[in-house]
C-alpha cells in the first residue's frame, strides 16, 4: 500500500475519535506503532457491534490473519485523532478486508491499515462463510 486509501463513494464509514493515553506514547515523543494496531482492531470491534445484530453477536466472532499498516505522520501528545473504518468491496470466502485510515487534528493522514478479518463459528470454532446479507449491511 504506498498510496492514501479513501472510502469509496457511497461506501458506510464508522468513525470515532481517538486521544493517546500517556503509555500510548513512545521514547521517540510520539503515539507508538503497536497503539495504531490496537485502534484498528477497537474500531473494527465497536463497528462489527454497532452494525451486527444480537444474534450475529453471540455466534459469530472474528480473527485476524492480516495487518499492512503504512505510517506517515507522528500523533503527538494531547492530539486528537479521527478514525475511519469501512470493508472491501467483496468477502472472500471467510476473508473479508477492512480499511482504517488513523487521520491527525490537521487532517493528515497519519496511518492506514488494511487487515484481513476471517469470520469464525463460535460455537464450533471453525472459519464460516460470510453471508451476502452480512456483507452488504456494512457496505
Amino acid at each position: 500500500m504506498t498510496r492514501a486509501i479513501e472510502p469509496p463513494e457511497g461506501r458506510q464509514v464508522f468513525a470515532c475519535g481517538l486521544t493517546p493515553e500517556p503509555g500510548d506514547i513512545d521514547e521517540n515523543g510520539h503515539v507508538n506503532n503497536v497503539v495504531y494496531l490496537r485502534w484498528a482492531q477497537d474500531i473494527a470491534t465497536a463497528h462489527w457491534r454497532a452494525r451486527a445484530g444480537p444474534e450475529d453477536q453471540a455466534a459469530l466472532a472474528w480473527v485476524v490473519l492480516r495487518h499492512e499498516v503504512d505510517y506517515r505522520r507522528p500523533l503527538l501528545p494531547g492530539e486528537t485523532a479521527l478514525a475511519r473504518t469501512w470493508v472491501a468491496d467483496d468477502p472472500q470466502g471467510v476473508r473479508f478486508d477492512r480499511h482504517v485510515r488513523i487521520d491527525g487534528p490537521d487532517g493528515a493522514m497519519c496511518a492506514q491499515i488494511v487487515t484481513t478479518w476471517a469470520l469464525v463459528d463460535q460455537a464450533s470454532g471453525r472459519p464460516k462463510r460470510i453471508p451476502p446479507e452480512m456483507a452488504a449491511a456494512f457496505r
